[in-house]
């Protein structure tokens, strides 16, 4: 089985700049996280963009999209800023044949006690096991992109009906 791993920035790739006190979208986590799984199956990992979700436009998710139609695995894993990871998932669904997780984090996967490595393997397992769609993976959970969404007062994901 081969695995197409997308990434798209957000927090679980943010890096604390000191020099300019901020936090900003640096290189893609996923790789290096991975690797310390000892994945025993090929994937490769192509950073298609570095910004925060608040920031993806229609243009970017076209772009996406694209991506994973164009991906020449079934199997696919995209890291996406939590904001409007499922916006982006909803306009995922329509891709025929793919199983497509979005996941990310709450804090940045270089913090200490982040959600990103469990994230990650949580979706690492679901692209495996679930039927061709597009889903949302977060807080150990598998989500229906149609029915869920971000609170972000609690900083969790919840159901929707």
């Amino acid at each position: 089985m081969k695995l197409t791993v997308i990434t798209t920035g957000g927090t679980i790739d943010k890096v604390y700049f000191d020099a300019e006190s901020d936090y900003q979208i640096g290189d893609p986590q996923i790789a290096e996280i991975l690797k310390g799984f000892n994945v025993a199956m090929e994937f490769d990992v192509k950073p298609l963009m570095r910004k925060d979700s608040l920031e993806l436009t229609d243009a970017d998710r076209d772009l996406i999209y694209q991506a994973a139609v164009d991906a020449e695995a079934d199997k696919i894993i995209i890291t996406h800023g939590t904001d409007t990871m499922v916006q982006t998932a909803n306009r995922l669904t329509a891709i025929p044949g793919k199983t497509i997780v979005l996941t990310g984090a709450l804090n940045p996967a270089r913090f200490v006690g982040s959600d990103a490595v469990f994230n990650i393997g949580c979706a690492l397992g679901a692209v495996q096991t679930l039927p061709p769609g597009a889903y949302v993976i977060m807080n150990g959970r598998v989500w229906d992109p149609a029915h869920v969404r971000k609170n972000r007062a609690e900083n969790r994901f919840v159901e929707v009906p």
